[in-house]
């Protein structure tokens, strides 16, 4: 690799133009992650309401017994498991796949002089699809147990539109680097098992015990999930997970970005 800086005019101008370009092919990469689906579950009568049914046994099996051992009540524990279970699938999903975009679609970049984010924006919209069907869940189990402040709820949208954006840039930066070094796809797969136990997805940060609280206090994680979760349990998103929310995704981009600037050409060629 060679020592010129990440970030100079010629780095920054190919990954806006790679990014421009992706952005104006979104009727490209929005059916060709729709297609992946289709394929998916081919045949099948239910289809993706499969992964639903699924994830919604898993939320009650979860909730009874999590909740049981915690001393929760079901009616304000299920919804916790039920939304944190949907949004980390989202962000674990959109990071895998992420890993593995580029080298499963080596034959597309090589044959054809496609953006690279296009790959990148085909999983994430991919998982959005699925995290849409898995919402269902959701749904069902705030109409059961309600909404304790319905003026939190709009909240929810920028929310997820910044854990979006954080996923985006971390399944960026981790298929281009996974291009490069092939082992990396594993590691970060055990890394986000890791990071499964130690993100408040089956507990809220409250529920730990004081010598704990550093666990989801240094955990960026935790803050963006509570961006999305905390609105549809009526709770309004405090300002320090707003800017830690916020501050990740300005920073993440710009080094995203950067990397993929700096290395676009090199893409093909790793594969």
């Amino acid at each position: 690799m060679s020592n010129r800086p990440v970030l100079n005019p010629s780095t920054v101008q190919t990954a806006l133009r790679d990014l421009a370009q992706s952005l104006r092919a979104w009727r490209l990469w929005s059916l060709l992650g729709w297609l992946e689906i289709r394929q998916r579950y081919a045949r099948s009568k239910l289809g993706p309401f499969w992964l639903t049914i699924s994830t919604g046994v898993l939320v009650a099996t979860l909730g009874v017994v999590y909740g049981s051992l915690m001393g929760q009540k079901i009616s304000s524990y299920l919804p916790i498991v039920a939304i944190g279970l949907v949004v980390w699938n989202l962000f674990s999903a959109s990071v895998n796949e992420g890993a593995m975009a580029y080298i499963n679609s080596a034959n597309y970049i090589r044959q054809a002089q496609t953006p690279r984010l296009v790959y990148m924006f085909q999983v994430v919209w991919r998982n959005l699809v699925i995290f849409a069907h898995n919402a269902v869940i959701v749904l069902v189990v705030l109409a059961l147990f309600g909404v304790h402040d319905l003026r939190a709820l709009p909240l929810f949208i920028p929310g997820l539109a910044l854990f979006v954006l954080n996923a985006t840039w971390i399944a960026m930066a981790a298929g281009l680097l996974s291009a490069r070094f092939r082992d990396l796809p594993q590691i970060i797969a055990a890394l986000l098992q890791v990071a499964f136990y130690v993100t408040p997805i089956l507990f809220r940060g409250h529920m730990l015990p004081a010598h704990a609280q550093w666990i989801v206090r240094f955990n960026p994680l935790s803050y963006w999930i509570d961006l999305v979760r905390e609105p549809l349990l009526g709770v309004f998103p405090s300002a320090l997970a707003w800017g830690v929310g916020g501050v990740a995704a300005l920073l993440g981009w710009a080094a995203a970005l950067g990397l993929t600037g700096r290395y676009h050409r090199r893409i093909p060629y790793w594969i």
